[in-house]
C-alpha cells in the first residue's frame, strides 16, 4: 500500500468512527480568500482520489474563460477535525492544491505557488522556518454604517476580567491546540479590542495553512458568541492597526543557518538575508499589504514600518534582529514586521522568502543598521506599479499570479479613488 492510500484509509476510517458527516475541501484564491466543497462520506473516496472539478473562471484570479475547469485536489496529511461541531455529527476539513484536468500544476494556485518557491529553496539547501503574530479585533458587530465598536477596552498585556474577548482569545488557542496546530502565546494588544495570537515556528506551508484556519477559527467562535473577529489591518482610525510579524530563519543540514559570529551572532547567509529584505522591501509590498486600507496602517509615528531598513530594537523597523536567549542559539531567526493579518499568507512567505533568497544568491551587502534604503510605497497604487515592474515578482510569482493581480489591484483602487468619504463630507461640505 503507498502511503497516498494509506492516508486515504486513514480518514476514510476516521470519517466512519468519529461519525463525520461532511467533510470540506479548503482552498484559497489569490486573494487569500478561503473557499470550499462541502463532501459528505458517501462522495469521499471520489473526491479524496480524483478530487473535484470546478469552474475556475469563477474564482478570482482562477482562469480565463478558455481555460475554466480545474480540480482541487486533496492534501491529506491535512486533514482535520473541526472541534466546534458536536460529535456524531461532526465536520471535518483538508487543505486542497488545485490543479489542470490533465494533473499538472496550476500556476494560478497560491499554495501551488509557495510549493514552488519553497522547492527552489531546498534545491539551494534550505528549508524556510516561519512564525507569524496575528493580530485582530473583536468587535460588536461588522456594519459599515455603524462603525467598528471594540468589544473591549483594554491595552497591550492588559489582564482583564474574564470577558467575552478573553474567554474567546483563550477558546480559540484551546482550539487550535485541539487541531494540533500549536500556540506560542496569546495576549490583549495594544489597540482597544485588539488582540494577538502567536504561532509556534514550523515549515511555511504548514504555517500558510495554519494562519487560514487561525483566520476561521477566530472568526467562527466569535460569530458562535454573536459578536465579530475582523483581521482588517486598520479597523479604527485613532489606534495602531492589525500586523502580522514574521519570524523566520534559513535551515540547512538540520542546523540554523542564519548563527553565526557576525553582526548580533548572526551568519553572512542571515545579513545578506537581511539585505535582500530590504533591498526589495518595496515591490514585494503589494503582497504582503494588498488592501487598499493596509496603507492606513503603515503611516509614521506607529508601529509599523515605512521606510526600508533594519535594526535590532527599533519596533518600527522593517527588518528587526530579536534577541536570543541564553543558550537558545537556534532561536536565531530575523522579524520581517511590514505584513499585516489580512495577506495572503501563502504569497506573502512566498515573496519574503524570494527577497530574502535573493540577498543570498546575490551576496548582497548589509546596509548600516539605521539606514533608511527606501520608503515603502504610500498606497496600494504605488505599490502595484512597484510590482509590475519587478523582474523578481515575476519570477516568484509567474506571469499568470501577477497579471491577474495587478488587474484586480487596480480595480480596487479605481473603486476607491472615486468614492466620496465621510472624511471628504466633514470636512468640505459645510465649508465649500
Amino acid at each position: 500500500m503507498t502511503y497516498m492510500q494509506s492516508q486515504a484509509q486513514y480518514v476514510l476510517r476516521t470519517v466512519e468512527e468519529r461519525g463525520v458527516r461532511f467533510v470540506q475541501l479548503w482552498f484559497t484564491d489569490v486573494l487569500g480568500r478561503h473557499k470550499a466543497f462541502h463532501v459528505t462520506p458517501a462522495e469521499l473516496e471520489d473526491a479524496l482520489d480524483q478530487g473535484m472539478t470546478f469552474d475556475g473562471s469563477a474564482i478570482d484570479g482562477f482562469s480565463r474563460t478558455a481555460e475554466a475547469d480545474l480540480l482541487a485536489r486533496p492534501d491529506l496529511a491535512t486533514f482535520q477535525l473541526l472541534p466546534w461541531y458536536r460529535a456524531g455529527a461532526g465536520v471535518a476539513r483538508v487543505f486542497c492544491d488545485i490543479v489542470n484536468i490533465d494533473g499538472s500544476v496550476f500556476e494560478g494556485c497560491p499554495r501551488q505557488q509557495l510549493r514552488h518557491v519553497l522547492d527552489n529553496a531546498r534545491a539551494g539547501g534550505f528549508n524556510f522556518f516561519v512564525a507569524p503574530e496575528m493580530e485582530f479585533f473583536y468587535l460588536r458587530d461588522l456594519d459599515p454604517d455603524t462603525g467598528p465598536v471594540p468589544l473591549d477596552r483594554g491595552s497591550y498585556f492588559d489582564l482583564l476580567p474574564d470577558d467575552t474577548p478573553s474567554q474567546l482569545r483563550r477558546q480559540s488557542v484551546l482550539t487550535l491546540e485541539e487541531m494540533g496546530i500549536g500556540v506560542e502565546h496569546a495576549q490583549h494588544e495594544d489597540a482597544p479590542g485588539q488582540h494577538e495570537i502567536d504561532l509556534r515556528y514550523t515549515d511555511a506551508l504548514t504555517m500558510a495553512d495554519t494562519v487560514m484556519t487561525l483566520r476561521h477559527v477566530v472568526k467562527e467562535l466569535a460569530r458562535q458568541s454573536g459578536v465579530a473577529a475582523s483581521f482588517m489591518p486598520k479597523p479604527l482610525a485613532s489606534v495602531q492597526g492589525s500586523g502580522m510579524h514574521t519570524h523566520l530563519s534559513l535551515w540547512r543540514d538540520e542546523k540554523n543557518a542564519f548563527i553565526g559570529e557576525g553582526t548580533y551572532g548572526l551568519s553572512d547567509v542571515a545579513t545578506a538575508f537581511v539585505a535582500g529584505l530590504v533591498v526589495h522591501a518595496p515591490e514585494i509590498t503589494a503582497v504582503t499589504n494588498q488592501w487598499v486600507n493596509s496603507y492606513k496602517r503603515l503611516v509614521p509615528g506607529g508601529e509599523a514600518p515605512v521606510s526600508a531598513g533594519w535594526a535590532r530594537f527599533d519596533t518600527a523597523a522593517l527588518v528587526r534582529v530579536p534577541s536570543v536567549k541564553p543558550g537558545r542559539l537556534d532561536s536565531t531567526r530575523l522579524e520581517y514586521r511590514a505584513p499585516d493579518s489580512a495577506a495572503n499568507p501563502y504569497l506573502a512567505f512566498a515573496v519574503i522568502l524570494a527577497a530574502g533568497l535573493r540577498g543570498v544568491t546575490g551576496n548582497y551587502p548589509l546596509p548600516r543598521e539605521g539606514e533608511l534604503v527606501a520608503p515603502l510605497p504610500q498606497s496600494l497604487a504605488e505599490a502595484v506599479t512597484l510590482m509590475e515592474n519587478s523582474s523578481l515578482m515575476h519570477e516568484t510569482l509567474g506571469h499568470h499570479l501577477v497579471e491577474w493581480f495587478l488587474r484586480n489591484k487596480r480595480a480596487e483602487w479605481d473603486d476607491y479613488r472615486v468614492r466620496v468619504s465621510a472624511f471628504e463630507l466633514d470636512r468640505y461640505l459645510p465649508l465649500l
